[in-house]
């Protein structure tokens, strides 16, 4: 701050071997070739090295495959190190370090010692502690719906009740009494042909979000698998927000395309695609395959590869086509309603496993049908879902929040600082979380107002592209954040973080025991510490008896590398373990899980 935000570099302890050896070799070297990763940090790098060498005569090149045909494009076309892209890196990380050492501090005099803040994580928090919120907050409302099984010529299917709100069971009953001696008559029968366009090619985000889905892969995960087949030359770079594809590529998959299916399958025209991102470069691409045919690979890298593959080729193909019916049935005077789908033409959905569409039987106008049974049903409204690392990315990207190089970061650092916890795919805010949360609310809202984080991205983006100089963007934000500080380390109040009480009781004193953070993770203490120090280690029951001694009950445990499994609380008696989350009433025989 003293010299108006430029940071002071040196070299990492350790590494004054590693650098000597740099310089050595730049030495020797006719030629200096710095081909570091094609984006913000990739260029950092670059201008780290130049530094560090010392030698002005350089080529910087970049390209977005490790291939042949890539490295000899982007020899062809050297370049300089692109300065705002270096300035909008350093920008980015002056400012998170600018709000997490001026914030951390704060928090262990009002909340408690160790504890950190981000700029961008808190943000992530706070989506995760309101979402939690709302869930409390909800009640759930009673409702009821109504089906009709009819018959017409030899057929059934179901339609379902509509404009017609039952909030009861007894209003339920009184509608399944009256409708049992009405006429159903067929008033309008509709069809029309409807299209479904494939999805865009992956971006990080998006495949993040896919293989969380699929796969229940982490986002960190994900891009360790992804970066092992970019540095493999099977991929192209996997840290994008584009939806582009070059023209080479596109020109190729739909050769495949008809080679692999027919020409009907090719669309007249190729498919393109919008980027939604404001920052996403022309000449940044999306996630695609370098090649097509048999590859050999790990379990997991295949899986990867084979989904940025189809969804690749997906993005290239024809159309499905549906035929879809909708038939309005009058029942007195309330109306049903039954809907049809049949595929015409599979298109792209060709590469893809599909759900049978739901046929209906040829009707027609006025025509009576037979009234089979009536089906009420009882529902509740349900509150908005838990968050999952796929939909939090959604959300984040949504909001403008985070780019791909942070998405996967983001999700490790709340969960690894104790502020968010995953139980069953789902992230929830700890207590910890809360209370740092709402801290942060009650005195910096501003900082963790969803439009200001997203601004600051854009304004990131603006240094990016050579539209601003990054110190401004600096000062401005931390002028008003300076004072701020200073007013809220004097007057705000100090911030409980609520104990959670556990069923356990302490085996020594008999007090209850609570739930405590430490470094590795929640546990149990005593409630009478410092007076009993006794401590266990924090089981997670999910109310489901062991599915193989049938005694002890099933419990939540975690690898070393903080992979969740299922257990039995009897080990090491029972050695039961599964990865997925076994269901009461099953039982394990040597060929895996049965019906009891």
């Amino acid at each position: 701050m003293e010299k108006n935000f430029t940071p002071d570099y040196g070299i990492s302890k350790g590494k004054e071997e590693k650098v000597k050896e740099l310089k050595d070799l730049a030495e020797k070297a006719k030629t200096i070739i710095l081909a570091t990763d094609p984006d913000r940090e990739g260029e950092a790098i670059s201008w780290h090295i130049a530094a560090i060498i010392g030698k002005k005569d350089y080529q910087r090149i970049t390209f977005h495959e490790i291939t042949e045909t890539a490295i000899k494009e982007a020899l062809k076309n050297p370049a300089k190190i692109n300065m705002a892209l270096v300035d909008a890196q350093q920008a980015r990380r002056i400012l998170d370090r600018l709000v997490g050492y001026k914030l951390s501090p704060i928090l262990w005099r009002k909340v408690r010692r160790g504890l950190s803040a981000g700029r961008v994580q808190s943000v992530a928090v706070r989506l995760i502690a309101e979402r939690e919120k709302e869930i409390k907050a909800f009640i759930p409302v009673e409702y009821w719906e109504l089906e009709a099984k009819l018959g017409a010529e030899g057929a059934e299917f179901v339609a379902k009740l509509i404009k017609t709100e039952i909030k009861t069971k007894d209003e339920a009953d009184n509608l399944v009494q009256n409708l049992n001696g009405a006429d159903f008559k067929v008033r309008e029968v509709t069809t029309k042909e409807v299209r479904r366009s494939p999805s865009p090619p992956f971006t990080t985000s998006t495949l993040q979000q896919a293989a969380s889905n699929l796969f229940g892969w982490t986002a960190k995960r994900t891009m360790q698998i992804a970066q092992n087949l970019y540095e493999e030359g099977l991929i192209t770079y996997h840290r994008t927000d584009s939806t582009n594809l070059a023209t080479e590529a596109i020109t190729q998959v739909r050769e495949y395309i008809k080679s692999q299916f027919t020409e009907k399958y090719v669309p007249a025209t190729p498919n393109l695609y919008r980027t939604k991102s404001k920052v996403a470069q022309e000449a940044h691409e999306a996630i695609r395959p370098t090649g097509f045919g048999e590859i050999s690979l790990e379990r997991d890298q295949k899986r990867l590869y084979e989904l940025i593959s189809k969804r690749f080729m997906a993005s290239q193909m024809a159309d499905a086509i549906y035929e879809q019916t909708s038939v309005d049935i009058t029942a007195g005077d309330y109306i049903f309603r039954a809907n049809g789908l049949n595929i015409l033409f599979d298109g792209w959905q060709k590469l893809f496993e599909r759900e049978p569409g739901e046929t209906l039987p040829r009707l027609s106008k006025d025509e009576v049908l037979k009234l089979l049974q009536l089906l009420p049903s009882q529902h509740f409204t349900q509150p908005p879902p838990r968050y999952t690392e796929a939909s939090l990315i959604k959300a984040l990207e949504e909001y403008g929040i985070g780019r791909p190089s942070t998405y996967a970061p983001i999700i490790s650092t709340i969960q690894e600082r104790q502020y968010v916890e995953k139980e069953d795919k789902k992230l929830m805010p700890t207590a910890l979380g809360i209370a740092v949360n709402e801290f942060l609310m009650d005195n910096f809202a501003n900082i963790l107002d969803y439009q200001f984080t997203a601004n600051m991205e854009n304004g990131l983006d603006d240094i990016a592209n050579g539209e601003k100089e990054w110190v401004p963007v600096i000062r401005d934000f931390y002028t008003p954040f300076e004072a701020q500080l200073k007013t809220v380390g004097d007057t705000a109040q100090r911030v409980k973080v609520e104990t959670e009480i556990s069923d356990e009781i302490c085996t020594k004193c008999g007090s209850p025991m609570l739930v405590r953070i430490g470094r590795f993770g929640k546990f149990l203490a005593c409630s009478k510490f410092p007076d009993c120090k006794t401590t266990k280690s924090l089981i997670k029951r999910i109310e489901v008896k062991c599915p193989k001694c049938q005694t002890g009950d099933v419990i939540i445990k975690k690898t070393k590398s903080k992979k969740t499994f299922y257990g039995c609380s009897n080990y090491p008696n029972c050695d039961f373990a599964s990865w997925t989350k076994p269901k009461d009433g099953l039982l394990t025989t040597d060929s895996g899980l049965q019906k009891k």
